[in-house]
């Protein structure tokens, strides 16, 4: 029979797996229509109502287009919305929120060293911070604001910033810019959801009641997903940034994560416009250099407890039931004999400057906190360490799975 920490992390990577799926489908048709959109050229010859056409060649075969600014005299027999890959990609990123920083909360949510949470606390942090830009955003767009489109997305990165800094001092780094990307994430969805979707549902009625639908829907659900197109890259980079401590785990990682958004706005610019006129403004590009070597320049500066305090601080209750089950000591005594010359504050493997992922296996709370994947990568898996840096025998992988069986056994 599986053991249940074996079937848990499969459900996460299948989850995880689920979700870049959808999040390829919805980044890939959004970049799609945007640049489709910009690309419309008029012609003499086009129908009453078409706004622009473009012809395009792909896969063997060419492709005419034509949009129509508002709607066509009567409702197309066939009509493909698209919606479900919005929908399906936070879904799943929502539920992969959950399982690695709810259920595994007490490891990747939690930073004792910045707050002291219960973990129910943490959950309802994460859960309900996430409505909070939506609800600021849409009372923006629905207000004057929205006639000054300029105004409207420099304030809603003044809100980036403030949760940025806000998340960065309750959660661990790799956290808080996880849920900075999905807090940005629920904003997409929601617009799409709330927003976009709606007023073309407004539209085909109109169109199947024979009513002439009004230019407004259209125009709404296009500065929608104008806003959304120069959210994305900005939130692909903080999904991924759980994989690189140099983004996460610095004293500054909440500028790192504002300036990445100007990162966005820059690349989608040059890549708008030169769908639009067919030639970029370079100075994007030298703007984009000059943002990532700051943003390098920043992610020098350490933060996180020196080895002396987290040697000093008292463990936290989910730590202790890992420090006091049985074969603790061996299964301490095997970590740092194997894992803590890379996984330290200051590694001394080769030229190594950070610990892999930010994860410190030095002290007693160390270990104790990330037991669950030391079991699974260094007990039940051969992925850790590197076979080229220590080669661990069985043995000691035996000590490692017996020490967290052990646990899970009190548990029972």
């Amino acid at each position: 029979m599986y053991d249940l920490a074996i079937l848990w992390d499969w459900v996460a990577f299948s989850v995880r797996w689920l979700h870049v799926i959808t999040a390829m489908a919805w980044i890939g048709a959004s970049f799609y229509f945007i640049a489709l959109d910009l690309m419309l050229k008029p012609a003499p010859d086009m129908p009453d109502g078409v706004s622009g056409e473009e012809w395009e060649v792909h896969g063997g075969g060419f492709y005419h287009t034509q949009k129509y600014m508002v709607a066509p005299a009567q409702m197309p027999e066939h009509l493909t919305w698209h919606k479900w890959q919005s929908y399906w990609t936070w879904l799943s990123g929502a539920a992969l929120l959950m399982i690695v920083y709810w259920v595994g909360g007490e490891l990747y949510l939690l930073d004792p060293t910045k707050a002291e949470l219960a973990l129910w606390q943490g959950i309802l942090i994460s859960g309900g911070s996430l409505t909070i830009g939506w609800l600021l955003y849409d009372a923006m767009c629905k207000s004057k604001l929205s006639e000054n489109p300029t105004l409207l997305m420099l304030l809603l990165f003044a809100i980036l910033v403030a949760m940025s800094w806000g998340y960065n001092q309750i959660f661990t780094g790799r956290a808080a810019l996880l849920h900075l990307g999905a807090f940005t994430a629920t904003i997409m969805t929601a617009n799409v959801f709330f927003q976009i979707m709606p007023n073309q549902r407004i539209v085909v009625a109109d169109l199947k009641a024979g009513r002439t639908p009004d230019a407004k829907y259209g125009k709404i659900a296009k500065v929608r997903s104008t806003h959304n197109n120069y959210l994305t890259l900005p939130v692909v980079f903080l999904m991924l940034s759980n994989h690189y401590p140099l983004a996460f785990g610095t004293e500054y990682a909440w500028i790192i994560a504002s300036l990445i958004f100007l990162t966005g706005v820059t690349i989608r610019h040059y890549f708008n416009t030169m769908h639009k006129t067919g030639k970029g403004p370079h100075w994007t590009w030298g703007v984009t250099v000059v943002l990532m070597i700051l943003i390098a320049w920043l992610s020098t500066v350490r933060t996180g407890d020196t080895w002396q305090e987290a040697e000093a601080r008292a463990l936290t209750p989910y730590e202790q039931q890992f420090a006091t089950a049985a074969g603790f000591d061996a299964a301490y005594d095997t970590v740092i004999g194997n894992c803590s010359m890379c996984h330290a504050r200051e590694p001394v493997w080769g030229n190594m400057q950070w610990a892999p992922k930010g994860v410190y296996l030095e002290t007693p709370s160390d270990v104790a906190r990330h037991a669950s994947a030391i079991y699974l990568q260094a007990g039940v898996s051969h992925a850790m360490p590197p076979p080229n840096a220590v080669q661990m025998d069985a043995e000691a992988r035996m000590t490692l799975i017996t020490w967290v069986q052990n646990v899970k056994e009190d548990d029972g």
